[in-house]
């Protein structure tokens, strides 16, 4: 399917209308036929500074609104946390002055223990904001963020995951074997600021198209990064596991495996600007895309959408579908809406688990 897809099911699903492609004799699934860059792998080289130019929209501070849920799916302990902030400017107060919208969004998968997501969490806008080089000021006299303040804004934000990798290795409660991804997303008027290191995945959806705007560090699915790491004396074991500990080559803590740098903390950062075309993003951990593609999210949550122009309830849904299709991670989501979409009440969509999404087989888990 390609971008009318959420409103063909939304339309035609109930009334049976809806045509399945590409199904296979023994999968009752759906093809969805995409281009080949919206999937995004380890050999696609997502630059810092990447910048998408069309035409640009600006938003204002109730213009986005997101929607979070967390489950503990199969494990005995939940160790995601996540953070969503709308509007950040009041959240932050007169301390900073960028004339901006801001929003801010934040996703930490923790492993070996839930310590270190917890603890980034809890002292998240410290590290990112208060005790960060974020300058305390936009331009003057300009309407909207230049290109020295989003340099400065992106410096900032590596910096602050240094920082706070730092600030695990010192903290008591936190042992050398736990860490985390983290995942952020900061929006200054329409330009997007996201960095990455982990597995937790952000995707915007364009025009109904998914696009992945981060990469998965692991070793299993990323050859740069299994060439760096083997580089440095690291191996990884049938499983994809880094030296048979660990299933991804970035996060924040794991200082067990600092000393050789196998595991670093330095994201990937990536700039973009909203346009109009662009209609939410899904910032999601690795128990989410284990199971279901970037357009099988994107589809389900504009479908979504379309019902109920409700957020939380497409978060919800996200991973009520990852449980149905069998993750067996834990499960969190994060839908940030840019627009909202023509409601469509009559209809009530389903996502079966034999119609619309085939069972993929589990990569490797934390």
């Amino acid at each position: 399917m390609i971008a009318g897809a959420a409103e063909m099911m939304c339309d035609q699903f109930n009334s049976g209308l809806l045509k399945l492609a590409a199904v296979s004799p023994d999968s009752a699934s759906v093809s969805i036929s995409i281009s080949e860059n919206l999937d995004v792998s380890c050999s696609v080289n997502i630059k810092s500074n990447t910048v998408v130019e069309s035409t640009a929209r600006s938003l204002s501070p109730t213009s986005i609104r997101s929607g979070g849920h967390t489950d503990i799916g199969p494990r005995r302990s939940n160790e995601d946390q996540h953070i969503m902030i709308d509007d950040l400017s009041r959240h932050l107060g007169d301390a900073y002055k960028w004339g901006l919208s801001s929003s801010f969004y934040a996703l930490f998968d923790g492993h070996n223990g839930s310590e270190a997501a917890s603890y980034v969490k809890e002292h998240a806008m410290r590290l990112f904001f208060e005790d960060s080089d974020l300058p305390q000021a936009a331009p003057t006299g300009a309407s909207d963020a230049d290109v020295l303040f989003l340099k400065q804004v992106e410096e900032s934000h590596n910096k602050a995951f240094l920082q706070a990798d730092l600030a695990l290795a010192d903290e008591c409660s936190v042992n050398d074997y736990c860490g985390t991804t983290a995942l952020t997303v900061l929006i200054m008027g329409r330009h997007v600021i996201i960095a990455n290191a982990g597995d937790s995945r952000a995707v915007l959806c364009r025009n109904g198209s998914a696009t992945q705007m981060t990469q998965d560090h692991r070793g299993s699915t990323c050859l740069q990064e299994k060439e760096r790491c083997e580089r440095l004396g690291g191996y990884f074991d049938e499983d994809g596991y880094l030296n048979g500990q660990l299933s991804v080559t970035r996060a924040l803590g794991d200082w067990h495996m600092k000393k050789e740098k196998l595991v670093i903390a330095e994201p990937d950062v990536r700039q973009m600007v909203l346009t109009d075309n662009d209609e939410f993003m899904i910032i999601a951990c690795d128990g989410i895309w284990d199971v279901m593609s970037n357009q099988e999210a994107v589809a389900l949550v504009r479908c979504q959408l379309r019902q109920h122009n409700d957020p939380q309830r497409c978060a919800k849904e996200l991973i009520a579908q990852a449980s149905r299709l069998h993750s067996a991670d834990n499960l969190t989501a994060i839908v940030v809406c840019f627009s909202s979409p023509a409601l469509t009440p009559a209809t009530q969509a389903r996502f079966p688990n034999s119609r619309l999404f085939k069972k993929k087989p589990l990569n490797v888990l934390l």
